[in-house]
């Protein structure tokens, strides 16, 4: 233990240390002078994320709904009644079939619901009866949600009306066989849309700048110049590649405390039922982790804007088929096998089960310890290209 501290202060490790805290700082004042860039990180984890959470919706509301009601009786208008917000806008009632048809050509509603003559009398008699209900899919997933929310009311309707029919409305008796469906909805019980879409725009934000900035500033030193004099000064490689993941992870950890706590959970109330800490920290080991990537697209470029080109080529495969939007499962097997390398797919799992669930480290360190073995192969391969390239 005695030798272990000595050689930790030997001169040698000090000035070791020493140039890695000046190359950091040397970074982190190159990347502040940067205005444009700047104001491109302050955006984008600030206003960017106020709309994404507030903007961006994916649940049926206000569907608009036009009725062609055949029938005027209590049946249908009780039907009618159960259409009703949030998640219906009663927008009228026509005159005749085929205007139905040309206001949803015209976008003016979503649905069309048909009702039939003789629509009391046939329910109430026993007999089939059809309603029709026409439904605009051109956005598909508002218009494949009105359409499950309709058949379910219909459905019920039906069943309520055919219970009456027998005499078995009221009837409690426990002999009756019923299936209930019970609802217990976990870790965001009110559904609350925001949440969601603020933490997933706020994980989009960190993994792009995570491959852009230690890309850009790379490439900085190439296109000044500068690079050539780092490697004959007595930095070593590694430490001019380190100095500039540790300097962007700082100003990404910066950026994500300023959204969470400046936006996220003021503005629509994010939950962080976990530990802070722990957040934060394999937050910075995830940004470490996909830093590596980015810092491979600078060994292969020559100017920004190809690194602005192989950050896009390489951030946009893994926000689509890294769960962050759809869910793995609903993807073809070989897809999930590849998104295995996928740092993005362990971190969302960290940051939904720390900030949703309240999850630690005993349930997280299977995903922890992937992302951790992805940033050491990334850094490592990164690092051996960049000294490749020089030689």
């Amino acid at each position: 233990m005695k030798r272990a501290t000595m050689m930790f202060k030997s001169p040698r490790t000090l000035t070791w240390w020493r140039r890695l805290a000046v190359m950091t700082r040397k970074e982190l004042w190159q990347l502040f002078r940067d205005l444009p860039l700047m104001a491109f990180v302050v955006y984008s984890f600030t206003l960017s994320v106020y709309l994404t959470g507030s903007g961006i919706q994916t649940q049926l509301r206000n569907a608009g709904l036009l009725v062609y009601d055949e029938d005027h009786r209590a049946s249908s208008r009780e039907l009618i009644r159960r259409f009703h917000p949030p998640y219906f806008r009663f927008d009228g009632e026509l005159f005749g079939a085929d205007e139905g048809v040309r206001r949803l050509d015209r976008g003016e509603s979503l649905l069309v619901l048909d009702l039939p003559p003789r629509f009391h009398e046939s329910l109430h008699g026993g007999e089939s009866v059809a309603v029709q209900l026409l439904v605009d899919t051109t956005n598909s997933a508002q218009g494949l949600s009105a359409a499950g929310y309709a058949t379910r009311i219909i459905g019920e309707f039906g069943r309520e009306a055919a219970l009456a029919r027998i005499g078995a409305a009221n009837d409690s008796s426990p002999n009756r066989p019923m299936v209930l469906n019970d609802h217990r909805v976990w870790y965001n019980p009110n559904q609350t849309e925001s949440w969601f879409e603020s933490v997933s725009h706020l994980l989009r934000m960190i993994t792009i700048f995570a491959i852009m900035l230690p890309a850009a500033a790379l490439v900085r030193e190439k296109e000044h110049g500068t690079v050539e004099q780092l490697l004959v000064s007595p930095l070593t490689p590694f430490q001019i590649m380190l100095s500039k993941v540790l300097a962007m992870t700082a100003a990404i950890l910066v950026a994500t405390a300023v959204a969470l706590f400046g936006i996220m959970r003021p503005v629509f109330g994010v939950p962080v039922r976990g530990s802070v800490t722990l957040f934060f920290a394999l937050t910075a080991l995830f940004v470490f982790t996909t830093a590596g990537m980015g810092l491979l697209a600078a060994s292969l470029a020559r100017n920004q804007a190809q690194v602005g080109m192989m950050t896009l080529l390489a951030v946009a495969p893994m926000l689509l088929l890294s769960g962050i939007t759809t869910p793995l499962e609903a993807m073809p097997v070989w897809v999930r096998a590849l998104m295995a390398l996928s740092p993005l797919r362990y971190f969302i799992d960290i940051a939904h089960g720390i900030l949703f669930k309240g999850a630690g480290l005993p349930i997280l360190w299977p995903m922890a310890v992937s992302m951790a073995m992805l940033g050491v192969a990334l850094f490592g391969f990164g690092m051996w290209r960049f000294r490749r390239q020089f030689r």
